[in-house]
């Protein structure tokens, strides 16, 4: 039986996906709003610093599978009985001031450019969604794949109903691309982190960005592109008129290489 010429098409369609932390933003999505959730009572100052100091090992070296899926559990014990309403609010009344300084410049010019080359730009993150999907709607990227809480009566159970984590990412990957035609074989994936090594396989142009040890060794071995993030700037200053010399140098580095959600501190790494 022939194939139909527009299914070819449809099925040829590319994709870019993005991690969210330490490859769009220099900083770990969720513990970002740790301060104006203490201001609503939602967490306590103890919490507030932990997450301070989190985030200070998350910078120095990340989170190895074992850290995650502790940050999985203090996630979903913490969030018991929020207010799904509020939390949304908080994000959408805080999140310029939040997300726009940290935005890696370099991130922002490879989005830039993956658009103008009409390709879809998908962020794929452990946070959850109602962090995720602000930011990418900020960032203007096509969709979003993230962790989903299960809800009742307008607040969180405590248990999840999505981890996008590990494998987790690569089956919102392939449900997303069924549903958008896209071929993965074409496309391309971008993270930090060893623990994202499933998502970086699944597509045909994976590239290491800011990596951990593990994932730059695995990296170097296969030969995949790395690149380095280095310089955060405004979200909107950036993303609202992006110059002809970045998305030219953005252009460069893609043709080149041919961007957690919880708060807790015992976090050390062999990297997110």
């Amino acid at each position: 039986m022939t194939a139909d010429p527009s299914d070819l098409t449809q099925r040829g369609r590319v994709a870019a996906f993005f991690d969210l932390d330490k490859t769009i933003i220099a900083k770990s999505s969720a513990l970002a709003f740790s301060k104006p959730f203490f201001a609503q009572g939602l967490i306590t100052r103890r919490s507030v610093l932990q997450s301070s100091y989190a985030q200070f090992l998350f910078v120095l070296s990340g989170a190895d599978h074992d850290q995650m899926e502790r940050m999985r559990a203090n996630l979903t014990n913490m969030t018991a009985g929020w207010d799904v309403e509020q939390i949304r609010a908080i994000v959408a009344e805080t999140l310029h001031d939040i997300v726009d300084p940290l935005v890696f410049a370099e991130a922002a010019d490879l989005i830039a450019d993956h658009k103008l080359r009409g390709h879809d730009v998908v962020i794929v993150s452990a946070s959850g969604e109602e962090v995720v999907t602000p930011i990418a709607a900020a960032l203007g990227v096509s969709h979003s794949c993230a962790t989903r809480m299960v809800v009742e009566d307008g607040r969180y159970t405590g248990e999840l109903g999505f981890y996008c984590y590990g494998n987790g990412k690569v089956e919102a990957m392939r449900e997303l691309a069924a549903r958008e035609g896209y071929d993965l074989s074409r496309c391309y994936a971008y993270s930090d982190s060893v623990t994202d090594l499933p998502m970086l396989e699944a597509v045909g142009h994976p590239t290491a960005v800011n990596p951990d040890r593990g994932l730059r060794r695995v990296a170097i071995e296969s030969g995949w592109p790395v690149l380095s993030f280095s310089n955060p700037v405004s979200l909107r200053a950036r993303l609202q008129a992006p110059s002809r010399s970045t998305v030219t140098a953005a252009a460069a580095v893609l043709s080149t290489a041919a961007v957690a959600g919880a708060f807790t501190y015992g976090m050390r790494r062999r990297k997110r």
